[in-house]
């Protein structure tokens, strides 16, 4: 806990009512600091996040057009083996079982991760409630 910057009376001078009063004002005053910090901090976390997968979704979408133009050359270069219909059955097959496969891995690691929590807010929330165990 920090001290505030106008000067207070000692401690032993003050009576327990007032102490309490005190006390009263400083853990709300940390409360309110340490809740507006995680706010901020989620806030923080959630633009990045955002900017991030909107650059992320841009370089898919040209990634997509990239990977049609090879499903596309795929299909034609097959086409040379078998029939152009067959061709594209069996393109489009093995694109599905991929497709399904890295879905799938996606899916379980969606599932495995953590959901995002201020972290930093979490440390100092911890420190305070140890400083103020230590202190009582």
């Amino acid at each position: 806990m920090s001290e505030t910057s106008t000067q207070q009376e000692p401690a032993r001078e003050l009576s327990t009512a007032e102490l309490v009063e005190r006390l009263n004002t400083q853990v709300t005053t940390l409360i309110r600091t340490e809740l507006s910090s995680a706010a901020n901090e989620a806030k923080d976390k959630g633009v990045r996040i955002g900017i991030g997968v909107g650059v992320s979704g841009a370089g898919l979408l040209v990634v997509l057009f990239g990977l049609g133009a090879l499903t596309a050359a795929a299909v034609l270069g097959l086409a040379t083996a078998v029939a152009g219909w067959l061709a594209a059955l069996i393109i489009g097959a093995v694109l599905v079982v991929v497709g399904a496969a890295t879905a799938g891995v996606g899916a379980m690691r969606a599932r495995s991760a953590t959901p995002p929590v201020p972290e930093n807010t979490a440390d100092s929330i911890r420190s305070d409630v140890t400083t103020v165990k230590e202190h009582l």
